[in-house]
C-alpha cells in the first residue's frame, strides 16, 4: 500500500491517513491472522468454539432480560 505525499501536505497528516486507510482495509487483523498456519480441521474446530460461546452469551442476555422484575 503506497500513500504519495500531497503538495504542502505535513508529515502527521501523511501519517494519519495512511492509519485511516490501514484500519478501513483491516491489513492489520489480515497480517495477523496470516502470521501463523492454522490447519482447516483446527479453523473448523475454532469456529464451532466460538459459535457456541456466542449462542451461549445470547441465551444468557435473554436469560436475564427475561427475569421478572429486572
Amino acid at each position: 500500500m503506497i500513500k504519495k505525499k500531497h503538495r504542502n501536505e505535513s508529515f502527521e497528516s501523511l501519517f494519519k491517513r495512511f492509519k485511516k486507510n490501514v484500519e478501513k482495509k483491516d491489513t492489520i487483523n489480515e497480517v495477523r491472522r496470516r502470521e501463523h498456519y492454522i490447519k482447516p480441521s483446527m479453523k473448523k474446530y475454532l469456529a464451532r468454539a466460538m459459535a457456541v460461546k456466542k449462542e451461549q452469551k445470547r441465551q444468557e442476555d435473554m436469560r436475564l432480560k427475561r427475569t421478572p422484575g429486572g
